[in-house]
């Protein structure tokens, strides 16, 4: 399977796992001048912006460990951007959802809280 299906499946997959997980999807691949967020999802009070990795295997370490602190930074960014846009004033969160898929094993992990904005 190419790379950019595989990303393709993960973000399916990580779309299902948080409707059956009570998540609402408001957003998917929401673009801010060159960055983007994968997925922009409410649960209760809350807004999470979901980063989604996705791997054949997990030989060079688990999909999640490739959001360093620039990709959070750039996502952190996005973020506030949608909240100003879209005028929302909930609490927010930074998930990831980790995803190992090949054609002999499926792993999907939902960090809640990955990472937060620091300040400085």
């Amino acid at each position: 399977m190419k790379q950019e299906e595989l990303g393709v499946l993960g973000e399916i997959m990580a779309q299902k796992h948080l409707i059956n997980s009570s998540y609402e999807i408001l957003d998917i691949n929401w673009r801010f001048q060159r960055y983007e967020l994968d997925i922009v999802a409410q649960k209760g009070n809350w807004i999470v912006f979901v980063e989604v990795k996705t791997r054949e295997n997990s030989y060079a370490g688990e999909p999640w460990e490739s959001v360093n602190i620039q990709k959070q930074r750039r996502i952190i960014q996005a973020a506030n951007e949608y909240l100003v846009l879209k005028d929302i004033s909930l609490q927010s969160r930074f998930d990831i959802i980790s995803i190992v898929h090949n054609s002999k094993y499926s792993k999907l992990e939902h960090l809640e809280d990955a990472f937060y904005p620091l300040s400085r």
